[in-house]
């Protein structure tokens, strides 16, 4: 599989595509997600395990495209997030794209239960929203940290959060990274676009603990979600599918 060309073809970072959202009022959301075959969204409590080489490219050639990458508390901590894009010529091809050398990392958060020691806070280079609706903030973080309050105490307003981000962040297009709680919200609130879903040739089972999970937990999606299959692509036996979410987009799709 061609990452360099999929990440291309997404027409993320066109001119054209970028003016029309500026005035969407928020992100154009993206979801990446991976799961087996038999619908498990981590094995031994992470997604790492799931995955192959072309679906790790995949995961960072979207982080390339997108002005900020979102993913929620728990899979912060879980695995443990760093520097976003780490090498200085994936920087610089962004910067050859009219974007920020890195992305603004989103953490959704509703208590503000992250460790200090966090390698995305202990850096000074990260920039880090952390989209909450507790008025606490985190203490002795290295990494400039940014706070977006929605909602009410215990309850995030997403729709308000994601808003906010693209009106005093300017945060045109987003990477969302999960976990599944997150992604339910998300789409329970019709706030992605687009799922980059990697299928792999494997059966995990059932888990012993009841621990895993599926790429979307929580509440039944009332309606269900339709999709629209735009491409297929496959490598060493992984399918790598991308969907539109029926009546999202802006214009169509932005490729």
């Amino acid at each position: 599989m061609a990452v360099d060309r999929v990440v291309e073809d997404l027409g993320l970072h066109a001119p054209a595509f970028r003016a029309r959202l500026q005035t969407r009022g928020r992100p154009y959301v993206l979801l990446n997600m991976v799961s087996t075959a038999d619908g498990r969204a981590t094995v031994g409590g992470r997604s790492g395990p799931i995955g192959n080489d072309a679906d790790r490219a995949l995961f960072h050639g979207l982080r390339l495209a997108v002005d900020a990458v979102l993913a929620g508390a728990g899979t912060v901590r879980v695995e443990r997030y760093g520097r976003l894009v780490r090498e200085e010529s994936a920087r610089a091809l962004r910067v050859g794209r009219g974007l920020a050398a890195e992305p603004l990392a989103g953490i959704v958060s509703a208590s503000l239960a992250l460790a200090p020691d966090l390698p995305l806070l202990t850096d000074p280079a990260a920039r880090v929203a952390v989209l909450t609706p507790s008025p606490a903030s985190l203490p002795g973080c290295a990494a400039d940290v940014r706070y977006v309050r929605t909602g009410r105490p215990g309850a995030l307003d997403l729709p308000a959060a994601l808003a906010e981000l693209h009106r005093s962040h300017g945060v045109l297009t987003l990477l969302c990274e999960g976990g599944p709680h997150l992604n339910a919200q998300l789409l329970a609130a019709g706030l992605v676009d687009e799922l980059f879903l990697s299928l792999a040739p494997t059966l995990a089972g059932e888990d012993p603990a009841g621990e895993a999970l599926r790429i979307v937990a929580g509440a039944q999606l009332d309606p269900p979600v339709e999709l629209e299959l735009l491409t297929v692509l496959e490598s060493g036996s992984h399918l790598f599918l991308r969907y539109r979410l029926n009546g999202a987009g802006t214009d169509r799709d932005p490729a």
